[in-house]
């Protein structure tokens, strides 16, 4: 029995095209002690490749983080696995607003070191000592509180295409350079102010809950759920609705639409504008939002440099890329100098 993807994106997009049936983008978590994560992410991928499951799945001794693509049909046999294991029964599931059957294309379950990666060795801190669950009702309630700091836990590139109005939305590249910058910007505020974080799904809002209920802070909320389920709530309960633009979700999508709101700009023409693409140049392969204009006018790359690569023919491509590492500059989402109009 194998335990890794066989398929190719291709191959399998093909046969989700073939099929013709409908599949559930859907996500969750959850902080636990897990043991031995390697027999548990063995288990995982035998029971999920049956099922034909797609999705990226991180496993570590302190939780699991899913974001996953489930036939429609066998929504209720993954649900009934799911409730079949101790820790994971009853978990909250994100099920995406807008659904493609094509937001994930391989199985892929990785055992890692962390579930969010957060740069943290101190083995006192308890990431399950959360800070409060609050819904979105409640959170409409906490943000138009004076006494409230509202901090958005995602990184630039998320923030940037929406957030929820008078948030702070550190300039940050990883949720690990948040943690300290926040701490030091509010290091007089820990015992007079309500510290309330969101996120995509919640995973990184709890961890840092936790965190900074371990640095002292007195008063940590974080968004049940983080903007997805938000989004959900905010119209099955008709309440005001405080997020402005799009949710970046790390899939083929790339983002859900929260509001009407068009809150950034192209990064080649600076026209409103928050469709984010990946340079079609292969060894680049940078994150950026372009508009429709500038993709036609770039070939859907970053610049000149990358759209004369991409015209090459394909071996001359994996000439150029053989024996070269990726460019820092693709993990730096949106910060290549070659784009004008970049946050």
């Amino acid at each position: 029995m194998h335990l890794y993807n066989k398929l190719s994106a291709k191959e399998r997009a093909q046969l989700i095209e073939q099929a013709g049936e409908e599949r559930l983008t859907l996500s969750f978590y959850k902080y636990h002690k897990i043991g031995n994560p390697e027999l548990f992410r063995n288990h995982l991928f035998i029971a999920w490749d049956a099922m034909e499951a797609l999705g990226r799945i991180y496993v570590a001794h302190e939780g699991i983080n899913a974001q996953m693509s489930v036939p429609a049909k066998r929504f209720t046999e993954f649900k009934e696995h799911l409730d079949g294991i101790n820790f994971l029964e009853n978990v909250r599931l994100n099920i995406a607003r807008e659904q493609d059957n094509k937001s994930f294309l391989k199985l892929k379950v990785k055992v890692r070191h962390k579930i969010v990666a957060d740069g943290l060795e101190d083995e006192t801190f308890d990431v399950t000592n959360k800070g409060v669950h609050v819904n979105a009702s409640t959170f409409n309630e906490l943000i138009e509180d004076d006494n409230t700091v509202l901090v958005d836990m995602r990184n630039h590139y998320e923030s940037e295409i929406g957030h929820f109005k008078n948030a702070v939305t550190p300039d940050v590249d990883t949720f690990r350079d948040s943690l300290d910058i926040i701490e030091e910007d509010l290091k007089n505020h820990k015992e007079d102010k309500k510290l309330v974080m969101y996120c995509t799904g919640g995973i990184r809002c709890e961890k840092a809950s936790a965190y900074f209920k371990h640095k002292g802070f007195k008063n940590v909320f974080q968004l049940e759920g983080g903007i997805i389920e938000y989004a959900r709530q905010v119209e099955a309960e008709k309440l005001d609705n405080k997020f402005k633009g799009k949710n970046f979700v790390f899939d083929h999508r790339r983002g859900e639409r929260i509001s009407d709101d068009v809150i950034s700009n192209c990064h080649q023409c600076g026209n409103p504008c928050d469709e984010h693409v990946n340079c079609a140049n292969e060894a680049c392969h940078l994150l950026f939002i372009q508009c429709e204009e500038c993709a036609k006018a770039n070939q859907n790359c970053c610049s000149t440099e990358c759209a004369e690569i991409n015209a090459l023919p394909y071996e001359e491509q994996k000439k150029l890329r053989s024996g070269k590492g990726n460019s820092n500059k693709i993990f730096k989402k949106g910060r290549s100098e070659k784009l004008a109009f970049k946050k």
